[in-house]
C-alpha cells in the first residue's frame, strides 16, 4: 500500500543564517494540492559522515569515550567523522577507525543510510560493520586522546542502559548489528 508523492516545488531558498559549522536555510515550499509553506532546514556541508561498529574477534564491540559539546558529558559511542573529498565511504569508514581506535578492518559491511531529524536536517550519515580487525593507528583531527572502551557484545543490554550510552546513531547502529548478527532481515516497505 505504498502511494506515491510528488514531492513538493521549490519556490525560493535563502541562507537566513550561517556560522562555521551550521547552516540554516529558508524554503518556500509549493505542496501538489496547492498549499504554501515555509520551512527551515540545518543544511550540511561536506560529502556524507561515516559511524563504525567495529567487532573483534573476541566478540567485543569497539567504543570510543569522547566529549560532546553538546551535553557537555563524555560519551559512549562508536567511532564516526566526515568522509574526505575523493574517498569512497568504505574508505572513510576504515579512515575514521584507524584515526579514532588504531584498528583497520579486513572486512566492511554497509549496514544503513541514516538520517537525523529530517524534517530540519540534511544530515545523513552511513553505517558500517567492521570485522577482521588488525592494528593500524592513523593521526586523527580530535582535540585529545580518545579512550577507546571495549565491550563485550553478549553483554548488549547493560550497554543500552549504561548512562554514558545515549546517542542515538550509535544506539541504532549497535540494534542493527544486533539484528544482523541474529539473522534478522527487517521487512522491505
Amino acid at each position: 500500500m505504498n502511494k506515491v508523492f510528488k514531492k513538493p516545488q521549490i519556490l525560493s531558498r535563502k541562507i537566513t543564517a550561517k556560522t562555521r559549522i551550521f547552516c540554516v536555510e529558508e524554503l518556500a515550499l509549493k505542496f501538489s494540492n496547492g498549499a504554501e509553506r515555509t520551512y527551515e532546514r540545518m543544511v550540511s556541508g561536506g560529502s556524507g559522515a561515516v559511524m563504525v561498529v567495529a567487532i573483534s574477534e573476541d566478540e567485543e564491540l569497539i567504543l570510543i569515550r569522547e566529549y560532546s559539546a553538546g551535553t557537555n558529558d563524555y560519551q559512549l559511542a562508536f567511532p564516526k567523522g566526515l568522509r574526505d573529498e575523493g574517498e569512497t565511504l568504505e574508505e572513510a569508514a576504515n579512515r575514521e577507525l584507524m584515526e579514532e581506535v588504531g584498528l583497520g578492518a579486513g572486512k566492511i559491511t554497509h549496514l544503513k543510510n541514516m538520517t537525523l531529524a529530517p524534517g530540519y536536517f540534511t544530515h545523513r550519515m552511513d553505517l558500517f560493520l567492521a570485522e577482521s580487525l588488525y592494528i593500524r593507528k592513523l593521526e586523527g583531527d580530535e582535540p585529545e586522546p580518545l579512550e577507546v572502551v571495549r565491550w563485550p557484545l553478549e553483554n548488549v543490554d547493560q550497554l543500552l542502559e549504561n548512562e554514558h550510552f545515549t546517542e542515538a546513531r550509535s544506539i541504532a547502529a549497535l540494534l542493527l548489528v544486533v539484528r544482523l548478527r541474529q539473522g534478522v532481515k527487517g521487512e522491505q516497505y
